[in-house]
This record gives C-alpha cells, structure tokens and sequence, in this order.
C-alpha cells in the first residue's frame, strides 16, 4: 500500500512525471454531519451555492479521525459515508488515510487496510467470491500469508466511488450473509459488509458523489462527512506549493481572484490543477499576453496544451507548428461524441461495450489514453478489463459542448434536438439551448450551456479546429438578448446566476457593471429597477467575496417589493435587518418559505417595527412544524391572539425578542413556559421588556425557569410591572435551576430590598433592577449610572 499510494500522477493516468502525495497533498475541507439525502442538482451548482453560504462555526474533521468519536457522542463508528462532487478530492483523501497508516503515522491500532474501488468491482459482478477470497484477489500477499480469519483483526475496508457502482445493492431483499468463507455474488456481499451481517467488527469507508449517497440507508451509517474542497487560503496554499516563483505565483492568485467563476471553480483541486496547468503554459509562452479570463477561454486553451505535448512529444514536432494537424482534430472530434453520447446517459466512465456503442475500439481508446492522457485516462484494476474517464465531469461537458458545437457549424444539426434537422438559423440554435438548459430542474445543462455559449465567442482560440464562418456579431447581440428578456421572467435565482455566468461567457456584462457603478456611487434607485436590473443586483449581491453576515434592506428600499425580490440574498445571509420596513403579512408568508428550504443559512431575523400583525407571525411559523427549523433569534413587536401558536414554532430557537408588546398575555406566559421546560430547550436568550406580563405572568413563567432543561442565560423583563411577589416565584425558580443563569434584567420594576439581596446571592455576571441601579459581578453602581 506504501508502494501504491506514496506516489499520485495529478491528473494523468499512466504517463508524466509522478509527484509523492505526501509533498503536494494539501488539507481538504472535511465537514462532519449531515445526512445521505438525495441531491441531484448539477455539482457545478452545488459548488457554487456552497460558496454563497455564510462561514459559520462547523464541525470540522481532520482524515486520520475519520473513525474516531467526536466529543459528547459516545457509539463507536463502523460505518463512514463521505460526500462530494467530482474532482473535490475524495480518492485522493483515502489514499492520503492509507498512507499515513502505511508509514506508521497515524491510526495503528488498525492492523489491515483493504481499499477498494467500485471501478474495479463492477467487472466481477458476474463472478462470486467469499470476503476472504475477494481480500485475497486483490491482496494476494494475504493469501500467502495465510491471513483467512479476518475476525481477529482490527480491519478497515475502503469503497470508494459509489456513485460508479454497478451492482445491484439491494438492502431490503438481499438474502442475509454472515459467513466470511461463505462465496457469494458480489452484490449481496458487499450489501451483507455494508448492513453490518458480514464481519461486524470491520470498520468501512464509503465515499460517493452526493446524487447516490441515498443509495445506502440510514441506519447503515453512523457518521456522513462532506469533503468541500479546498477553501481560500488553502487555494492559495495549492498553487504556491505547485510554482516556486513566488512573482508568477502571487500574479496567478490574484488573476483568478479577478474572476468570481474561476475563483469559485478552484474549490476542486482537479480544477486547481487544469488552472495551474494552463497558466504555466500561457505564461511562458505568451511573454505579457492574457491570460484566460473565464471558464471556456481556460479549457480552451487547456485542449491547447494537450494537442501541443501530443504534436511535440509524439509526432516530433515542434512549439511553431500548427496545433491541430487531421490525427489530433479525428481524436478531439471521437472523444466529443463519446463525451456527449454518455453525458446523455449520465456516465462518468466507460467500459468496453460503452465505447463500441460511440464506434470506439479499445485499442483507440488505449491510443487516446495513451496520447490525450491529462483529459482521457485509462485505469486498469488487478487481473481486471480497461476503465476510461474523462478526468473531470466538467472536462466532459466542455468537449460534449465542443462536439455539439463542431457538430451544428458543419451540418447544421442540433444534436439537442429530438428531432434533429439541419433548417435551423444560428439564433435558433442558441436560444433553443438556453431554453432547454433552463427546462432542466436540477441544472444539468447549466455548465454544459456556458461551454457552448463561450465557444460562440472564442473561434479565434480554436482556429485550426474550428471552421470560420465569418462575423457573427449580430448573433452574439441577439443571443446575449435574448439571455436578459429571460432574466426579467421569474426564474429561480439558480437559473438566474447562471444566465449571468453565461453572459460573462458571451463577454457582456453590461447588465452587472450598471448595477455596480449605481452601487459604488450610492445612486441606486430601486424605484425604477427592471426586473433583469433586479436579477443583476442579487447576483452582485450573492457573487460578492464578503461574507453576507448581515443584510440590511433599508440600504436598498425599505419596502415589500424589495424584501420579495432580494429574498435569495435574505436566505444567504446569517442576520437580516427587516424593521422599519412597511412590511405586512404577505411578507410573513414568503419568508416562511424561505425560511423551510435546506439551504437557508438566516439565523437572526428582526421584524420589529412592521405591521406584520399576529397573522402574519403565525403563518411565518406555521409551514415550520415538519421542517429543520434553524432560526435562533426573532424580534418582532406584534404579538395578539395567536402568541401560543407562534411561539410553538420558536421551539428550536435559540433567542426570542419581543419587546413592547403591548398585549403580551398569560397565555403567551404559559407556552413559554411549556418551551422553556421543553426536552431538549434550545432557547439561551429571551427579551419580554416593556410588557404588561405583572406577577401573574411572571409566575407562570417560573415554572418553566425552574426545570432541570431550561438552559437559559439571559432574561430580560425590564418595565414589566413586575412586584415584590412576582420577583419572589423568579427567586425560587432560580434557587432550583440558576447553573446556567448569566444575565437578569428587572430594571423599572418595584422588586423590593428584600427580593434584591435573595436575588444578589445568585451571584449572576449581569443583574440589573430599580430604575438603572447595577450590579456587575457583584460591584454595585451608584444609581446615576446610565442604565444603558
């Protein structure tokens, strides 16, 4: 295993220099949590909608503690599910685990590692095999040794790539295997390993692309992971690690900082590493030129390079011959439809029988792993048949976009088309594009659309390959058009973003730059915006590089409409500033279905000083009771007759806030209460100032406060008309339950001497009471101190 994975060729197969793991492996983001839900949106789209979310606090895991229990959770871990989309780093994470272990470095009390590839298992899926004969296949030093009782040792068994898998994993009809000699198919096999039937003490590694991580039950896992990628610093890390001149380098990073698509891209390392490989080359050859500005210019040139190391180191010629000889333009074309043809089908890689159906033979295939061998590879397994992959999804998609490109200049076919004619005027071909990208739910085509718009754009780059067919100007203007009246539809902000990306690609940015000048110079009128002027300022706004912590609406209009339109940046963010906004309960209703999506980050809202009205509270929350409710801190100053409800959907909430209303009812006294005694409560903080709760409240509430699962550090109920006896329930309360108990805040209210000095022995950081006097950790404040 040492042998194995000391050495990684970063993005080719089976030629190029090797480069040892441990000298360039840079540290992946790996969060812990989460669950195997199905997420079939395109990963591209999921990069990027991970980009706009707010860097909060997240449990984070290092790879050589993949196994190891994490503080307060005490069930041992058998089984790990890791996500992440293609490229992100997932093989290369468990090769990183292995070695680390192979080098004695980390993880000893493993005894073996076995780690497997599904591309390697789907070509047994005919043949049967116990566990111990399919660990000595792959492993035959084991059978030499005659290691066969697998039960005695602490084993890790690693399946990486289930999203490859082409087995039948059935977990619910699968005949039940408990004996590790006992040969069986492979499919119920590995089903039996994964259930925990087979081997129950082995520990197993799963990784897998989000779309086919449901393909294992819940109950089958007791931790899922998701590999982000690389983060900022660590993008920087990566190519500082990879270029020694420290001038080039800084002038690398900040290039791509300069583009928002690219800098966003670079979360995966595959990606990284096409980048730096295109910078290097560009660089050194273009002394002072452009360097590639967006994502079709840099794959461009990316094919570029490849058909210069194939012209030089294969067919002996030189740096000043022409890029694209016959032999290199058959290889681009052949790949193009084999790219396109199981994109279509939703293959990653191809066997044998894949590539006979696009007219590929093997020994071709070979041929182009072996030439095109950083954007073709071919794998081959122990005893095993040949495996071809693209070495990226998005390289795939470029060269499908190529080949319906190539495929409609020559012949005038859109191969998008089910019924495919060769009538249709370039206008059509575009603008039927992007309408059949933006019928795809889940964003499938969005990336595959830039490609092809961006190849609109870029003949220049391809010339030699691509045949010129004289100005098209008027084309780009009508497509790009075209592209903004859809903007004005009401699209989702998804298929917003990526028509902007598209129209960066198509090198207009007309709309965004009109937006950013009215930004920069504090002229924006959202009075007269369009709606494309608003669908321009949300991509500004969720596109920019500053975290959205907070956001204000009343920077931009406080006013309905405004909220309803910048709503996806309302989701993005951790706090939003809504009051004092002339918002009624329509807006309730849209931000309660804000609130229930999956990728909402908002944890802080204010809706105080709107004339929401109780009806509208009430519908904020009532969508919320089946939902994961994430909210941890609400301000409004509108409560009446539906207070129990409302507060009902608060019961995951961390801190609620109404102050001053004027009604606040023994009812509302009595859910809290209910909340607050809750198991388990997660509510911190609670600010009831300025109503008219008066002792009979008051007491309601302590039998709340008094529970062992109140949890609550700050309570605030300054000028609530609250006497002596009220203040004697809250010390009592107190007496049984203050271990938790930071802050008390009983400032204008009459709690009498008596009550204050029961109330200083509770010895609190902050106790606040009588009309401003203090008492800070026990330092009383003379009474003039600013009660502030």
């Amino acid at each position: 295993l040492k042998k194995k994975f000391q050495c990684v060729f970063e993005g080719i197969a089976k030629a190029g220099n090797p480069t040892l793991l441990n000298q360039i492996y840079t540290e992946l983001y790996i969060t812990e949590g989460g669950t195997a839900e199905v997420n079939d949106e395109h990963e591209i789209r999921q990069i990027e909608t991970a980009s706009r979310k707010s860097k909060g606090p997240e449990t984070t895991i290092r790879q050589e503690d993949i196994f190891k229990s994490s503080p307060g959770r005490d069930e041992p871990i058998r089984t790990v599910l890791t996500k992440g989309v293609a490229g992100i780093g997932k093989t290369v994470l468990t090769q990183k685990f292995t070695l680390d272990w192979a080098e004695d470095k980390a993880n000893q009390e493993i005894q073996f590692i076995f780690p497997f590839t599904f591309r390697e298992l789907n070509v047994l899926k005919e043949e049967k095999f116990s566990l111990v004969e399919l660990v000595h296949h792959f492993f035959t030093k084991t059978k030499e040794s005659g290691i066969c009782r697998l039960e005695d040792f602490q084993v890790v068994f690693i399946l990486d790539g289930l999203d490859e898998c082409r087995l039948s994993l059935d977990f619910n009809k699968t005949k039940i295997l408990t004996e590790t000699r006992k040969s069986t198919s492979l499919d119920v096999l590995l089903t039996n390993l994964i259930k925990g039937n087979l081997l129950p003490s082995a520990h197993l590694w799963i990784t897998t692309r989000p779309a086919s991580a449901s393909q294992i039950p819940p109950e089958c896992v007791d931790l899922v992971t998701e590999v982000r990628g690389f983060t900022d610093p660590q993008k920087e890390e990566y190519f500082r690690k990879r270029f020694r001149d420290e001038e080039q380098t800084s002038r690398i990073i900040s290039h791509i900082k300069t583009s928002r698509s690219l800098h966003i891209m670079c979360h995966i390392p595959v990606f990284c590493w096409i980048t730096a490989t295109v910078l290097e080359d560009v660089l050194k050859t273009t002394e002072g030129g452009q360097l590639p500005k967006n994502l079709t210019e840099m794959y461009i040139h990316f094919l570029v390079v490849q058909a210069k190391v194939k012209r030089i180191k294969y067919d002996g010629g030189t740096e000043t011959d022409p890029h694209w000889s016959p032999d290199n333009r058959k290889m681009v074309e052949s790949l193009g439809k084999l790219a396109f043809d199981q994109l279509q089908k939703g293959n990653l890689i191809f066997y044998e029988s894949d590539l006979t159906e696009c007219g590929i033979d093997i020994r071709t295939a070979s041929v182009y792993s072996g030439v095109f061998t950083q954007i073709f590879k071919e794998e081959r397994g122990l005893y095993q048949d040949k495996v071809f992959c693209f070495i990226h999804l998005s390289v795939q998609e470029f060269l499908a976009a190529l080949h319906v490109h190539l495929t409609f200049i020559n012949s005038g076919v859109n191969q998008l088309e089910e019924q495919q004619t060769s009538s249709q005027t370039e206008n059509d071909f575009y603008q039927s594009s992007v309408d059949k990208a933006l019928q795809s739910p889940n964003g499938h085509l969005d990336l595959f659309l830039r490609f092809l718009l961006g190849l609109k754009t870029n003949k220049i780059c391809l010339q030699g390959l691509v045949t010129q067919t004289g100005s098209s100007l008027q084309t780009n203007r009508e497509t790009v058009q075209y592209i903004k009246n859809k903007l004005s539809e009401n699209l989702s902000v998804e298929k917003n973003i990526n028509l902007f990306q598209c129209l960066n690609e198509l090198n207009d940015r007309s709309l965004v730059e009109e937006i950013q000048q009215s930004l920069s110079s504090g002229n924006l009128s959202t009075d007269k915006l369009s709606p494309a002027q608003w669908s321009a300022l949300v991509f500004i706004l969720l596109s920019s590089e500053k975290d959205l912590d907070v956001f204000d609406l009343k920077k931009y209009s406080a006013s309905e409409e405004a909220l309803l339109r910048l709503l996806p940046v309302v989701k993005a963010s951790k706090k939003a500033l809504l009051n004092s906004c002339n918002l009624s309960e329509r807006a309730c209703g849209a931000l309660s279905s804000s609130l229930q999506l999956e990728d909402c980050e908002l944890r802080d809202l204010d809706l105080s000083n709107n004339n929401v009205q109780d009806s509208g509270l009430t519908l904020l929350f009532s969508r919320l009771k089946t939902t994961n409710w994430k909210l941890e801190t609400l301000r409004s100053d509108y409560v009446d007759l539906g207070v129990s409800a409302t507060l009902k959907g608060l019961k995951d909430s961390k801190a609620i806030s109404w102050e001053g209303v004027s009604n606040s009812s023994f009812i509302s006294c009595e859910t809290l209460s209910s909340l607050l005694s809750s198991q388990p409560s997660s509510l911190r903080e609670l600010d009831l100032s300025n109503n008219d709760l008066k002792d009979s409240g008051v007491k309601v509430l302590s039998s709340g406060l008094e529970s062992l699962c109140c949890k609550l550090e700050t309570l605030r109920l300054s000028g609530c008309l609250i006497t002596e006896e009220g203040c004697k329930s809250l010390v009592s309360a107190f007496s049984l339950n203050s271990s938790h108990l930071k802050e008390l805040d009983l400032s204008y209210n009459n709690p009498g001497e008596a009550v204050v000095k029961m109330l200083e022995q509770l010895r609190l950081d902050t106790l606040r009471y009588v009309d401003g006097r203090y008492n800070h950790k026990h330092c009383l404040i003379d009474e003039e101190t600013d009660p502030v």
